[in-house]
């Protein structure tokens, strides 16, 4: 009896059948690598649980929509990253206003050198934001969450060549709208 859910078609077929024993294994079985690739894409521990609890329910309950044509974890994996991006956009969204509210320059000459620096970096934040969204979903992973190259191809689930293409033609895209600014 203890391998009767050892089968992950067995294991799906439980979980569709809102068997709870089934969903907890597969649960347990993926939990640790969903809730790491969510981690590396939000960096909050929280909400990278958030996520994977939601991706968890999603997934349980669009079972149907799973073709079976690549692994149940790939499948799940593709959910926690689209939550994950998701999130990280709201995050980054909520990030620039909080800018955009505390932006304040001082007569003192180092708090009018922040200042500056704060708008400078303010203003490569809503350029970003500006962008078409897979350029604004690498740079952001790059340049404010501090992913390598490698990280990224890893969550955005890419080739290197073309993760290398992508970011070439991000950073080239931000490059030509802030010199437009000056």
């Amino acid at each position: 009896m203890e391998n009767q859910y050892s089968d992950i078609t067995l294991l799906l077929e439980g979980c569709a059948a809102n068997n709870e024993k089934a969903q907890l294994t597969v649960y347990n079985k993926y939990y640790k690598a969903m809730f790491n690739v969510s981690y590396r894409i939000v960096n909050d521990s929280a909400l990278a649980e958030d996520i994977m609890q939601e991706s968890f329910l999603k997934a349980f309950s669009k079972l149907d929509s799973f073709s079976g044509a690549g692994t149940f974890g790939s499948w799940l994996k593709k959910i926690v990253i689209n939550y994950s991006i998701n999130e990280l956009k709201k995050s980054t969204k909520y990030r620039m206003e909080a800018l955009n509210e505390n932006t304040e320059v001082e007569d003192d000459y180092e708090e009018e050198s922040a200042s500056y620096t704060n708008l400078k970096a303010e203003k490569v934040l809503e350029t970003i934001q500006s962008l078409k969204s897979n350029y604004k979903i690498i740079l952001t992973l790059f340049f404010i969450e501090g992913y390598d190259l490698e990280e990224i191809t890893s969550i955005l689930n890419i080739s290197n060549e073309n993760c290398r293409t992508m970011m070439s033609r991000a950073k080239e895209s931000l490059r030509k709208k802030l010199t437009q600014y000056e």
